[in-house]
């Protein structure tokens, strides 16, 4: 039995790549030194890949998206941002002022730059995976070069077509452009692999995770079509990961020598296994170890598992689910958490030395063997529970996920209430995390300054925010965040039953970095989490501020969670404790209380036949946590995911306003709502890209406005940024802001 790992995070212990990608932009270091620091990351990776398993990749290391780099590699460059340059027309291409559009990968937080095909015109611009294969050859270290696969990279693609004289970007969905675009590709494929195999690679790992999608039968025809077309070149591996393959048997007889399955999300995968068997010729990546949880595996039962899978496959290797880079790198440094927990958590590293002592004990080493049963401790002790809450999520009833009138009532109530001009203007929540706000907030959590002088900072800096916010104008204010680290990790910190690292950091675009915390017991609250900030910002003005929490199924979705008791109820309680904060708000007198769900969608289960259950509980946390007084008017923010397919249940979730993306899409996401017949809620239009740092112009702003206004009474509208500010800088937000602002006062005389 062999072993092999794949998506071992590039960040770094101390966040350097993070680190030397942010001093490039800023011009602090010279292109070649980058590049020279880049590759010492390289070799650490490979170093902590080659000391625990027997196979790794190269092509790992993205300077900013996989799909973005499949996308420059073969040559498919929007005409806006050609020729290309090199790194500058990268990271144009990332997060300039006209950038591809941004969204979640698969059912994860991490997000990818879609790729925009807008003609058949490809060329192999560059063969990154040989580079990168031969960098670490060179280095002693054999690899497996690593790339996304032509079906996966054209399923998440979108074309460029014109419709009614109007550019507009849609998924490919016609097996006629599917084989079109594959002419063209497959005849690149076959020369980087070519190419790959002549240097000397003994085997190239190929990623389509979106095998585990619904797809057509015309679609598994292209899919044994492509690899009948590249396998002859030499030996390939295929990983899916995410779920369960779509079509086992058609999987299965794929003409390649490894085939990698998922046997952590769900049962289905090793079920066909055990029931159908697997091919004698090909390889088995059996990925056992959980890429996307924290807890430690349960080596007993791997073994157990491990032991049926041999009798499957005489070719077996053992891997992660998924790509480890949905994990912090290492246990190091997380000494504060209580030892009960510490010794159940398992980070990437961690993960790797499982599959080690998973092989050593396959081979029959005594060390390993005794880790085994001190392993088995780990899983007959209960901890973190709460009977009270337990009984609260017990003694829930209809009426406790519903308000108490219609929408339609609530409207007017609040209008009369509120008596905002058209069109209102707001943001949607944090401010510039200056450096200022960075280092107090260091001093404080080092115990260098007092509790009373880290709030009176703070009190300051809600002061300025909101004479800046009345200073130009916007009509709904918010209190800056300036307190928050993340918009998970603030609540997580003031709840039970949630624990946070401190050095547990986790990619989830570019360099944009969060901890995700780690829900180990019953969840809930035992006094207020936001209400100072709140109250003291409210009493700074006349105009309403916006109470700011994050939802129960993002707060869910966004940390590692505990597997013992079903999610629904994890999310149910996260929903209560959030409802008592909303009953002290609105006993505080706040009008207007946003709750944040923006991993409402990527939290869906791949496949749509999943879909029910999901959202079924999803929709209902997110109503028992809103269950406010009719006068309260509740908003929700989401950004960057697929809303077509899912308008019924975000209309479901009854909230009075919603502010989405509509900047990088152009507007295009306002189509699921065009569609949606009886929209009639409040919606407020993202009309400035936050994840750049350009400064979108007036005109740019009508624009997106304009089309919205097609598909909606001028009366739900509402004129917002994407998402919140606090990733950007103070000269890019004010005139940023003025803009959208002037906008509105404009087309509210007109």
């Amino acid at each position: 039995m062999q072993t092999m790992a794949f998506g071992f995070p590039k960040l770094g212990k101390n966040r350097e790549f993070k680190k030397l990608i942010e001093n490039f932009w800023k011009g602090n270091i010279e292109e070649k030194d980058f590049f020279k620091e880049i590759e010492k990351l390289k070799i650490k990776r490979a170093e902590i890949y080659s000391k625990n398993v027997d196979f790794f990749p190269s092509n790992e290391f993205s300077l900013y998206d996989f799909m973005l780099d499949t996308s420059i590699m073969l040559g498919i460059i929007p005409e806006r941002f050609k020729p290309y340059k090199g790194l500058s027309t990268y990271f144009e291409m990332a997060k300039g002022k006209d950038a591809l559009e941004l969204t979640k990968w698969f059912n994860t937080n991490y997000h990818y730059l879609v790729p925009e095909i807008e003609n058949d015109d490809f060329s192999l611009l560059k063969n990154f995976p040989l580079d990168d294969f031969i960098f670490h050859k060179n280095l002693g270290f054999t690899t497996l070069p690593k790339i996304i696969g032509p079906f996966t990279f054209l399923k998440l693609s979108k074309i460029v077509i014109k419709v009614n004289g109007k550019l507009k970007r849609c998924k490919i969905e016609e097996k006629e452009k599917f084989e079109k675009f594959l002419e063209k590709l497959i005849p690149l494929y076959q020369k980087i692999l070519q190419e790959l195999f002549d240097s000397g690679a003994n085997s190239v790992l190929i990623e389509e995770p979106a095998f585990v999608m619904e797809l057509n039968v015309w679609e598994w025809e292209l899919i044994k079509e492509i690899y009948k077309n590249l396998t002859n070149l030499g030996e390939l591996w295929i990983l899916t990961y995410y779920d369960n393959v779509s079509n086992y048997h058609n999987f299965v007889e794929l003409p390649v020598n490894g085939l990698g399955l998922d046997l952590i999300s769900n049962k289905e995968n090793l079920e066909n296994l055990l029931k159908l068997g697997f091919p004698e010729n090909k390889y088995l990546i059996a990925g056992i170890i959980n890429g996307r949880q924290v807890w430690k595996a349960n080596l007993k039962e791997k073994l157990n598992v491990i032991e049926k899978l041999s009798q499957v496959s005489k070719k077996l290797i053992i891997s992660n689910s998924c790509p480890l880079y949905h994990l912090p790198i290492s246990l190091e440094g997380e000494e504060h958490l209580p030892s009960s927990l510490l010794e159940k958590l398992s980070f990437a590293e961690e993960k790797l030395r499982e599959l080690k002592i998973l092989k050593d004990v396959f081979e029959g080493k005594d060390e390993a063997l005794k880790v085994v049963k001190e392993n088995e401790k780990l899983f007959k002790e209960e901890f973190g529970k709460n009977d009270e809450i337990r009984r609260k999520i017990l003694n829930l009833s209809e009426k406790d996920f519903k308000r108490d009138l219609p929408y339609q009532e609530r409207f007017k109530i609040q209008q009369k209430r509120l008596n905002l001009p058209l069109f209102p203007t707001t943001t949607i929540g944090s401010f510039p995390q200056t450096e200022d706000v960075r280092k107090m907030r260091t001093k404080f959590n080092k115990r260098e300054i007092s509790e009373k002088e880290y709030k009176s900072f703070i009190k300051k800096k809600i002061e300025e925010v909101i004479k800046f916010q009345e200073e130009i104008g916007l009509d709904v204010l918010v209190h800056g965040e300036f307190e928050r680290t993340d918009m998970v990790e603030f609540f997580a910190q003031k709840l039970e039953g949630i624990a946070t690292t401190k050095q547990g950091w986790v990619l989830s675009y570019g360099t944009r970095v969060y901890r995700p915390p780690i829900i180990y017991g019953d969840v809930y609250r035992t006094s207020p989490m936001t209400l100072e900030e709140i109250t003291y910002a409210q009493s700074l003005t006349s105009k309403p501020v916006k109470g700011m929490l994050t939802g129960p199924v993002t707060i869910l979705n966004w940390s590692y969670y505990r597997e013992d008791i079903p999610k629904n109820e994890i999310a149910y309680q996260i929903a209560i404790a959030l409802l008592e904060e909303i009953k002290d708000l609105e006993k505080a007198g706040i009008k207007i209380i946003q709750i944040d769900e923006p991993a409402f969608r990527e939290g869906a289960p791949i496949k749509k036949r999943d879909w029910k259950n999901y959202f079924e509980w999803a929709v209902k946390a997110f109503k028992l946590c809103s269950k406010a007084n009719p006068e309260t008017q509740i908003h929700t923010h989401m950004c960057y995911s697929e809303f077509n397919e899912i308008i019924e249940y975000i209309y479901q979730m009854d909230f009075d306003v919603i502010s989405i993306e509509a900047s990088r899409s152009k507007g295009e996401i306002l189509e699921a709502f065009e569609n949606y017949k009886g929209w009639d809620r409040q919606i407020g239009i993202g009309v400035y890209d936050i994840h750049s740092p350009a400064i979108p112009t007036k005109e740019e702003i009508r624009k997106v406005i304009e089309r919205a206004l097609k598909v909606f009474p001028k009366e739900l509208l509402w004129i917002n940024p994407d998402c919140g500010l606090k990733t950007r800088k103070w000269e890019e937000v004010v005139p940023a802001l003025k803009n959208m602002v002037e906008v509105a006062k404009e087309l509210r005389k007109k």
